[in-house]
């Protein structure tokens, strides 16, 4: 287990029931076996008084990024449904960033993407980090290979050192060897894979 301390944020990516749960729409295999890691995580960041965080995929009904709307991925984590909602396991303690709400692409839990034009904008997830001191970030969450890599290379840009623990990740590996491909391209940011 990582050892915390009050300088420090565990972002906890996208660990909702369309990416966690066998039922979800775009289900991450071994998603939901992934929680119980990820709890024991929450609880030692917030015993240490570290800062937890959560990002959350927050869509409309149609978007560029849905296969309906001409993108690759099924619909899912439409905003207010079952779907989007945290998994029931999980434990929820911090704020949530909620990402690609107005339709754009929302792989990282710092930036989105206007899937159309290619313009990235801001989320609050560095403001957060910034506002509450935090020298370095441990990543936990769905997917490795997109929401997981995406947060994890912009922390790196950031200038946070970022750590992910591979027991807190899953890959959706649409071809095969993706998440260790993310894995590979994430250490050569720098960040740390424990």
């Amino acid at each position: 287990m990582t050892v915390y301390r009050p300088e420090m944020a565990l972002i906890v990516v996208d660990v909702q029931n369309d990416f966690a749960d066998p039922g979800g729409s775009l289900y991450v295999a071994g998603g939901d076996h992934a929680v119980g890691f990820i709890n024991d995580e929450i609880r030692a960041a917030t015993d240490a008084g570290a800062f937890v965080v959560y990002t959350q995929d927050w869509h409309p009904e149609s978007t560029p990024h849905f296969a309906k709307d001409g993108g690759i991925w099924p619909v899912h984590c439409v905003a207010g449904t079952w779907g989007a909602e945290f998994h029931p396991d999980l434990t929820v303690a911090g704020p949530a960033v909620k990402k690609g709400s107005n339709g754009e692409d929302g792989y990282s839990g710092f930036t989105m993407r206007n899937p159309v034009s290619g313009e990235e904008t801001p989320t609050e997830l560095e403001s957060l980090l910034r506002d509450r001191g935090v020298d370095g970030v441990v990543v936990v969450g769905l997917a490795t290979d997109y929401c997981v890599k995406a947060t994890a290379l912009d922390a790196v840009a950031n200038g946070h050192p970022t750590v992910v623990l591979a027991d807190g990740i899953r890959a959706v590996d649409l071809s095969a060897g993706d998440g260790a491909r993310a894995v590979a391209e994430m250490a050569l940011a720098g960040v740390s894979v424990e």
